[in-house]
């Protein structure tokens, strides 16, 4: 469908605009409003007039000012330089001056030339998925160059090595050309030849999350708190420190001076997987609270399509969604002004269905191109006033495999990750414990099984304890108590401003899981009275975790308490 003409605008209603003579135009389709050409897209159409959500402000349009349909829907520009740059929720760059601030026609991307090195030779034949050639084929994350979905046939021609125009085809497949750049609609997933059901581990460094709720690798997470829980400071060391090779943070509804900071810490903080800048595999998309509505709205779905094009090269992505709160406000605040009806709290009918559209598209799959690959999904969730039960946090329950709740006692307690054990669940934590006793970890699950035990044995008893007191339990309950303060301090508590207890590698969260379990087993089987227990110094265990960097530190620290415990009994 090509560009449709003779369009106007009927009425503006903040980022609602209804348009006149717009009547052929096709759900999603994208246009452009009155002089100014802001962008907008079409979200109903009833007795030939379009309703347009606007992605700018609209201040100053009028009726009567003409409107363009461009025929297409709201798509990426997806192609080499996104690693490494700041966009806003349409994709649009923000270095320089911010393109929100002078609203207008969507300006011209640059173009630029990119070091192209063919992998494939005239005369062969390609499938979707296949490899045309990389870009910048020496930097640590090869950018490669697809044959598009849909599109097989013989290589009728291909540029040699050499620098190339991103806005030139480089390679021609029958007769379809073939570019550095291409665009893909945000709201439609990118296909695959198959989701696989594979179960490994998002290693992310942070114990409580990796120890007690693991995501896997394809996998979606909830991160459900109220104000001031910790929710950003979680998800940016998640950002820091996964194992994933790109990572697209999407700053839906933040406050400016929090993607700020997110921003620079990408760019001060080391990779170290190759050495360079955390932010040369990082794409940000900051669409902060003081940037039009409606593209906050735009915002996931933009991040998540450009997670999926990284995926198609083999990558394994992690897209960091800080908050769905924010986006579902959005929806609610423009259903709103449609008339829709109501449901619960406000919210939008469909609100449901548009949090599923969402998590959907994470999954471990094959690409088309036959490389196994993945997209990770993370999304914060900001209850009002920690109210757990409200829609988008109980809608979210149901389409993610993990919840990390985070708790406002232990936030307030300077307990990070403030993620609660009574309260979170990780419906995959079978499956991967059982890949890594395959892989040689064959006491993971047990060990896991025993720390929230352990917690929620200390957790009833010490609600119990508020009512008799302390004293008053036996010596094997005020045991019991004592485990569970030493797992939450020894084991689950972390520093994320420490160098060495920023991140926790797999062996060394081994070793202070196991020394915790050590200590506290030979306290239940010592014979020593729990009031003299109470009163040892386990100081040397619970600074293990920032002062000892290795796991043989920590098995040296565990064997020096051990000794002194045995000199009680």
């Amino acid at each position: 469908m090509g560009v449709v003409t003779g369009a106007q605008v009927g009425r503006v209603s903040g980022p609602l605009v209804e348009v006149d003579g717009l009547g052929h135009a096709a759900m999603f389709d994208l246009v452009s409003l009155g002089t100014a050409g802001l962008p907008g897209e079409v979200i109903a159409v009833r007795d030939g007039v379009a309703s347009v959500q606007a992605y700018e402000y609209t201040g100053g349009l009028r009726p009567g000012e003409p409107v363009v349909g461009r025929g297409h829907p709201l798509s990426a520009r997806l192609g080499p330089g996104l690693l490494g740059s700041v966009f806003d929720g349409l994709l649009r760059p923000l270095s320089g001056a911010p393109v929100w601030l002078a609203p207008g026609a969507l300006p011209a991307p640059p173009v630029r030339r990119w070091r192209f090195e063919p992998s494939v030779r005239r005369g062969e034949q390609v499938e979707p998925g296949a490899e045309i050639g990389v870009v910048e084929p020496d930097s640590p994350l090869p950018h490669r160059v697809l044959v598009p979905p849909g599109v097989r046939g013989v290589v009728a021609a291909v540029c040699p090595a050499g620098r190339r125009w991103d806005d030139r085809p480089v390679a021609r497949i029958g007769d379809v050309d073939v570019g550095l750049v291409t665009e893909w609609p945000v709201r439609v997933p990118r296909p695959c030849r198959r989701r696989t059901d594979d179960i490994e581990p998002l290693r992310t460094g942070q114990r409580a999350v990796d120890l007690l709720f693991p995501v896997a690798k394809g996998g979606s997470a909830a991160v459900p708190g109220g104000f001031g829980t910790g929710k950003t400071m979680l998800l940016q060391q998640i950002a820091k420190w996964c194992d994933a090779d790109v990572i697209v943070y999407v700053g839906c509804g933040e406050r400016g001076n929090e993607m700020a900071e997110v921003v620079a810490d990408l760019h001060e903080l080391a990779d170290p997987r190759t050495g360079g800048r955390l932010a040369d595999r990082t794409v940000v998309i900051a669409n902060t609270s003081n940037m039009p509505m409606m593209a906050r709205q735009a915002s996931v779905h933009t991040g998540i399509t450009v997670a999926e094009y990284f995926r198609d090269m083999g990558y394994h992505a992690v897209v960091i969604a800080d908050s769905t709160s924010r986006w579902a406000e959005a929806l609610r605040e423009f259903a709103s002004r449609t008339g829709a009806l109501p449901a619960e709290e406000g919210y939008p009918a469909d609100l449901a269905s548009a949090l599923a559209s969402f998590y959907e598209r994470a999954g471990a799959v094959v690409t088309l191109g036959g490389r196994p690959a993945s997209v990770t999904v993370v999304g914060a969730v900001s209850p009002p006033s920690g109210d757990m039960t409200e829609p988008v946090t109980t809608y979210t329950e149901r389409f993610t495999r993990c919840r990390w709740t985070l708790d406002r006692d232990l936030a307030y307690a300077r307990h990070y990750p403030a993620v609660s054990w009574s309260s979170s669940f990780a419906r995959d934590a079978d499956a991967i414990g059982a890949g890594r006793a395959a892989a040689g970890q064959a006491g993971w699950s047990q060990r896991r099984a025993r720390l929230v035990d352990m917690l929620a044995e200390a957790d009833r008893l010490a609600a119990l304890a508020e009512l008799v007191g302390a004293a008053g339990l036996p010596d094997r309950e005020r045991v019991a108590m004592l485990a569970g303060r030493l797992v939450r301090e020894a084991v689950l508590q972390q520093n994320s401003l420490s160098a060495v207890d920023g991140y926790c590698a797999d062996d060394r969260a081994d070793a202070l899981v196991t020394s915790t379990l050590d200590v506290i087993e030979h306290c239940r089987s010592a014979g020593v009275a729990a009031e003299t227990l109470e009163r040892f110094d386990f100081g040397p265990l619970l600074r293990a975790r920032e002062e000892a960097a290795t796991a043989a530190e920590v098995l040296a620290r565990r064997d020096d308490v051990l000794a002194r415990l045995r000199e009680l009994s």
